[in-house]
């Protein structure tokens, strides 16, 4: 089971880079090659990015992309959101129909009760706060 994918992984890295270069307008090569992303996933994440609203680009020779939103505002929930969709632990359908024991599933509903706690704990999770955390791990 993977609770944070690739993709939200990489997206986190990349607004954390960007983050440390607030108003720069950064091209994905630089970020790429600075946090060892593969530069053609890399580009792929940052349209989603530009997509949620978290950046902007500008195209062109000296062109790249740069934060919209300031780092204590973007939220890991957010971000995991635009990669993973709603935020959920277990799927209780099979070839999208629903468990016929949905509703009186002991188990179901204490992973229901995770899920509600995590949902919480990543959407206190910003990237400064992971800025932050990064440097006193450095420190």
């Amino acid at each position: 089971m993977k609770l944070i994918t690739k993709n939200t992984d990489y997206a986190v890295r990349a607004l954390m880079y960007l983050s440390g270069r607030q108003g720069e307008i950064v091209a994905a090569s630089k970020i790429a090659s600075e946090e060892k992303i593969p530069e053609k996933f890399l580009k792929r994440i940052l349209r989603e990015l530009l997509k949620g609203g978290f950046l902007v680009s500008k195209e062109g020779k000296s062109g790249g992309v740069k934060l919209k939103v300031k780092p204590g505002e973007i939220k890991v929930l957010d971000v995991m959101k635009v990669f993973q969709g709603d935020f959920q632990i277990t799927e209780c359908m099979f070839k999208k129909n629903a468990c016929p024991n949905r509703k009186t599933c002991v188990l179901r509903s204490k992973v229901k009760l995770i899920e509600k706690d995590l949902e919480s704990k990543f959407g206190k999770l910003t990237i400064k706060s992971l800025i932050k955390d990064k440097e006193r791990m450095t420190c």
